[in-house]
């Protein structure tokens, strides 16, 4: 009984999406199919002291579910002042990589006009930016209705099937200008703990292929030496000492990457119904979003 709990909560969170401001306080409902919108930004970069005169500022387009959804503000802040970048944003809250192949019609979460393709088409980034746990839910209609939970092997099967979809979408709308594809690996699942760890070597696998990188942003919120072990609480790091607003409990010396009725984001607000990004300082959203954008910096320009 208390796994079944644990997975509903997991399921009902992911349905909420991402986080809200405290005052909200949290949903009380998962939202309708057709609640989950993209917050896209499109924000020129200034110039940054801290970016060389030699580097060439990036277009940097971030797509993917409710993990993208609370963490692109961060990011985008982080890919402006570190890279100089031209910034889009367009994640969906529940969705999976199917959702954002063209060709799925009213069986998608994702509009036309934000598919991966047709966003490429519109902004020519340098790179795309992908970020997916792996949902498989109720309203995950382009997932067929494969789940893990059902049947592992047709999941991953699946899964990889629309790795190479997505890139080959993705490579056909660059065009000769095809962007590099950051695929970001997910941090530790408490509850499947396995399925993380194929979906993550399913990345490398894809990556490989075809010539695109992993950021491996989910071994920042991981205990040093346990790569997919979950915990709710890290050390802080250096950085964090340096900036006492993301060492969230400095007398211990840890900082906190979850609330504590939500094991997979890393907002520390609660989630609401209404998707939006994170509205509050969060050690785990930062932490991802500066691993992020180190590996976007060392992505060679196309």
């Amino acid at each position: 009984m208390r796994t079944a709990w644990i997975v509903g909560l997991v399921t009902a969170v992911l349905l909420l999406g991402a986080c809200s401001d405290p005052s909200d306080g949290p949903g009380t409902a998962p939202p309708t199919p057709d609640v989950p919108r993209a917050a896209t930004t499109r924000q020129r970069a200034q110039s940054s002291p801290r970016a060389s005169a030699a580097v060439v500022a990036p277009r940097v387009l971030y797509l993917g579910d409710s993990l993208a959804m609370e963490a692109q503000q961060v990011l985008g802040q982080q890919l402006r002042r570190e890279l100089r970048a031209t910034y889009t944003s367009a994640p969906y809250s529940g969705t999976t990589l199917c959702d954002y192949l063209e060709g799925t019609g009213k069986k998608s979460l994702v509009p036309d006009r934000d598919k991966a393709g047709a966003l490429v088409r519109a902004l020519h980034p340098d790179v795309v930016v992908l970020q997916f746990w792996g949902n498989a839910w109720g309203y995950t209609w382009c997932m067929d209705g494969i789940s893990h939970a059902a049947s592992p092997q047709r999941y991953f099967d699946r899964y990889r099937a629309d790795l190479r979809r997505l890139t080959g979408q993705i490579a056909a709308a660059g065009g000769a200008r095809r962007p590099r594809i950051v695929w970001v690996a997910q941090g530790p699942d408490p509850i499947t703990p396995d399925r993380v760890r194929r979906v993550n070597e399913l990345y490398e696998e894809q990556a490989a292929a075809s010539g695109d990188v992993v950021a491996d942003a989910g071994a920042t919120v991981a205990p040093a030496g346990s790569r997919y072990s979950w915990v709710q609480y890290l050390p802080c790091t250096a950085y964090e000492h340096e900036h006492p607003d993301y060492c969230t409990e400095p007398d211990r010396d840890r900082t906190a990457l979850h609330l504590d009725k939500d094991y997979l984001h890393f907002c520390l607000a609660p989630t609401t119904s209404t998707p939006r990004p994170c509205p509050v300082r969060s050690p785990g959203i930062l932490r991802i979003a500066r691993e992020i954008t180190r590996v976007v910096g060392r992505v060679p320009a196309g």
